[in-house]
């Protein structure tokens, strides 16, 4: 709510010229050229070759009433929003281009909570940190179901939360459980650059 308001707020005038909901992500381009993407939560897709109703539709509509769909209970048709509010958003002027692991101030002797898998970081966090808790939602091998994230997130000196948390509505709940921790990044290309929505 937060967010789209803040986006809404403004009364962009900012219209979809072209729209795609992929099988990874779902994609949105606006009339000046910017592009916002969102993960598209296909497993939470109907089988249906139609995944979105208005599909066939979005190319033309204003932005804003778009991005307001970010308020969906349905993760699909909350990517269309987040991807259009992406494409909305620009990049604050404290924006830096780097890799998180040069920002991320993690310590020998931290405990580090990842939520979400993110391959590339495993490697790099187990070898700066006393303990990394990897919680998913399908846990695969060396990883914890998302259930255990609330006893374990509060005790985590750094946590890292995938962005998609955003879609399937439990970022709250998540960032709730982070209050004992130094930094706290949400991650991934469906990361609106709003950063004051997530402070707390």
């Amino acid at each position: 709510e937060e967010l789209t308001g803040r986006i809404l707020s403004g009364s962009p005038s900012s219209r979809i010229v072209d729209f795609r909901a992929g099988l990874g992500y779902t994609a949105a381009q606006l009339d000046d050229g910017r592009c916002g993407v969102a993960y598209t939560f296909r497993e939470a897709a109907q089988e249906s070759c139609c995944v979105i109703r208005e599909a066939g539709s979005i190319a033309g509509r204003p932005a804003a009433e778009v991005a307001a769909w970010a308020r969906s209970a349905d993760p699909v048709v909350a990517a269309a929003g987040l991807a259009t509010i992406n494409a909305l958003v620009d990049p604050p002027a404290t924006a830096v281009e780097s890799d998180l692991l040069a920002l991320l101030e993690v310590e020998e002797g931290d405990a580090v909570g990842m939520v979400g898998f993110f391959g590339p970081l495993i490697g790099p966090l187990r070898a700066r940190c006393r303990h990394l808790h990897v919680f998913e939602r399908q846990p695969g091998e060396g990883m914890l179901p998302e259930a255990e994230a609330r006893e374990l997130l509060p005790r985590c000196d750094v946590v890292i939360v995938t962005a998609t948390a955003i879609l399937n509505r439990t970022i709250d709940e998540l960032l709730g459980f982070c209050q004992g921790a130094r930094e706290v990044a949400v991650l991934g290309p469906s990361t609106p650059f709003v950063p004051e929505v997530f402070q707390s």
